[in-house]
């Protein structure tokens, strides 16, 4: 093959959708590019004009708009256009002009069709018009076996159940026939429909607790009770179920989270079986959240220290085991809110029960299971409205300054904003807290804007959960009813923008240690998280994690169909980026930052950067006309 021609092939195979195709098709379609040379300013393609040719850009940048003149997308190397007329009667709908010189490949609409025709991903890629964005995040996601692997693979046997009123005697004899280690506890269904099913007799049950034979020795022998203590008394009344449809690793993360080792699987509100924590680690022996299991048994702040170089195995791992940024950010916050409940028991052995209820909260991204390698602490302590300052706050102060130092000892380093429990503002009781999110919402300022954006994002992490579920209900109530509030808000996104420049190039940092180079986190997750919240907050969403957040978006129609899609890919490939730019600094051993160098980075990845920063800045620019400004 000539030399240009194989130049001319060798470009477009990088980019989808010609990535996917042949050696011998792409080699066909290099044959057939005609070249065209565009300067800036000048049309490529006019209006209802006849068009009968594949458009690729192999350098510069095009303008494509709607009939109506209306901006449509912006496109650079690699980028294709012109499809939607060969599939539409040939007729130009979407307009195109060149933004800078650009060397645009024309592709002959013969052959055009012949490659739909022969490569099914390039004739849906293109009748789809899906985003390279999308392409590159779903190619990703196909990868990870981890995310389709589901917890219903692994059950091998329907749960033992017995009722409510049965005896504890009954239930272990039934445990004990069936060599099962758990038993599930039936009742008659109440106002609750959850986990409420038919049996095979016709009548209705409601799956409301579980037994497991550790209880048995901890909560029956160890108590003394009676053989016919019914097992409705001691079994929980909070159950916690995932299911069956859901992965193993999320199972697992569900067990680990809650620190629980039996897991019951429902089939909708049906139970389908009970799966141990050690039935997943055999299933998953080569799992990068082994380590969670070991953090519970470390006795000392020095052995809980001595896991932090392992956190960093297992998130390296875990990337290049192919999983995404949800179940690394899920993962990550699970070990965080591990190594937290563990040091708040440790606390609690050595101080004594704390003298009143209290709620240990996450802020921020473990609050929103959106953890990195790269985080600091931000938590806060909610008391019941029983405390007393004078009596109660020596022992929750001492607390939070065990939990603060051996979260920093395990590589968590103190936040530089003082957001944490050791500092009295936030360590507080309830109705305080409710003071707090009360005048912010109400009477929005600087100050006031600031802590929304960081403690709008909270959730338990050990203590009496009703403490910070209220909060969470005030926040979901109270938000979207104050237009000025979102408006605040919305304003105060806008302070971080997305490094796009004019022809979309980068806009580098310019600040000594990290010069020439783009902060992923500052210009593109933050800024993103920031705009989302702020969504969700409008539509009364309890969610906290962004992606959920986007789905309760979705439900309620807030953005107009498709946008919260391009969010959702943006984020996860914003994320990633960040995340194996991390990888590699760990691996080179360095220390990870937020930190990337775009000539570091390949140029279809360049790319995609830019597509999801373009995603971002056209949802900061929609902020300011959906929320506009009220008067007070």
């Amino acid at each position: 093959m000539e030399a240009e021609l194989l130049e001319i092939s060798q470009h477009m195979g990088r980019f989808a959708p010609f990535d996917g195709l042949s050696e011998e098709l792409l080699d066909e379609v290099a044959g057939q590019v005609q070249v065209s040379y565009f300067k800036a300013g000048s049309s490529i393609l006019e209006l209802d004009a006849v068009h009968q040719e594949f458009c690729y850009i192999r350098s510069g940048a095009v303008e494509v708009t709607r009939r109506n003149g209306e901006l449509y997308n912006l496109l650079g190397e690699g980028d294709i256009f012109g499809h939607f007329s060969l599939l539409r009667h040939s007729r130009v709908r979407f307009p195109a002009r060149a933004l800078e010189d650009s060397l645009i490949y024309f592709i002959p609409e013969a052959m055009f069709h012949q490659l739909c025709e022969a490569d099914e991903q390039f004739a849906e890629f293109v009748e789809v018009d899906r985003p390279r964005l999308e392409t590159a995040v779903e190619s990703q996601r196909k990868n990870n076996d981890m995310m389709v692997t589901r917890i219903r693979k692994l059950l091998t046997r329907y749960p033992v159940m017995v009722e409510a009123r049965a005896t504890v005697q009954e239930a272990a004899r039934q445990i004990s026939e069936s060599q099962a280690s758990a038993v599930l506890v039936l009742d008659k269904p109440e106002n609750n429909p959850r986990y409420t099913f038919k049996d095979s007799e016709g009548g209705y049950w409601q799956v409301t607790g579980i037994l497991t034979d550790s209880d048995f020795r901890t909560k029956v022998v160890a108590e003394g009770l009676s053989p016919d203590t019914p097992v409705g008394e001691v079994a929980g009344r909070r159950l916690i179920a995932v299911q069956s449809d859901e992965s193993v690793q999320e199972a697992m993360l569900c067990m680990l989270r809650n620190n629980i080792h039996h897991l019951p699987v429902m089939h909708r509100r049906s139970p389908v079986g009970i799966v141990h924590l050690s039935d997943i680690i055999r299933y998953e022996t080569q799992s990068s959240l082994y380590l969670v299991s070991n953090i519970f048994h470390q006795p000392s702040v020095e052995c809980l220290a001595k896991l932090a170089p392992d956190v960093q195995a297992a998130f390296v791992r875990m990337v290049h085991d192919g999983a995404d940024s949800q179940m690394v950010g899920k993962a990550l916050s699970t070990i965080g809110r591990s190594f937290t409940r563990r040091l708040l028991e440790m606390a609690e052995e050595e101080l004594g029960p704390p003298p009143v209820p209290y709620c240990f909260m996450a802020l921020g991204s473990m609050a929103r299971n959106e953890q990195s390698i790269v985080t600091d602490q931000d938590n806060a302590l909610v008391l019941s409205d029983d405390f007393d300052p004078a009596l109660h706050d020596e022992y929750f102060a001492t607390m939070a300054k065990r939990v603060s130092d051996g979260l920093a000892a395990c590589g968590y380093t103190y936040c530089k904003g003082d957001v944490m429990a050791t500092n009295p503002k936030w360590r507080q009781p309830l109705s305080v807290w409710k003071g707090y999110f009360t005048e912010w919402i109400e009477r929005p300022s600087p100050e006031g804007l600031l802590h929304s954006s960081i403690f709008f994002d909270l959730d338990t992490v050990h203590g009496d959960n009703p403490l910070v579920e209220e909060l969470q209900d005030l926040v979901a109530t109270k938000a979207s009813k104050h237009k000025r509030f979102l408006s605040a808000m919305a304003r105060n996104a806008l302070n971080r923008t997305p490094p796009l420049g004019i022809f979309r190039t980068f806009v580098m940092e310019k600040d000594g240690k990290h010069n020439n180079s783009i902060n992923l986190k500052r210009r593109g997750t933050a800024p993103m998280v920031d705009l989302i919240r702020i969504h969700a907050l409008a539509c009364g969403s309890r969610a906290q994690n962004s992606f959920d957040r986007l789905d309760d978006i979705d439900r309620t129609q807030l953005l107009a169909p498709g946008v919260s899609d391009k969010l959702r890919y943006a984020l996860e490939f914003l994320s990633m980026s960040r995340i194996r730019h991390q990888v590699i600094d760990l691996e080179h051993e360095h220390e990870p930052d937020n930190n990337i160098e775009p000539e570091n980075v390949s140029s279809e990845e360049r790319h995609n950067l830019k597509d999801a920063f373009q995603a971002l800045s056209n949802a900061q620019k929609f902020l300011k006309f959906r929320y506009p400004l009220t008067s007070r």
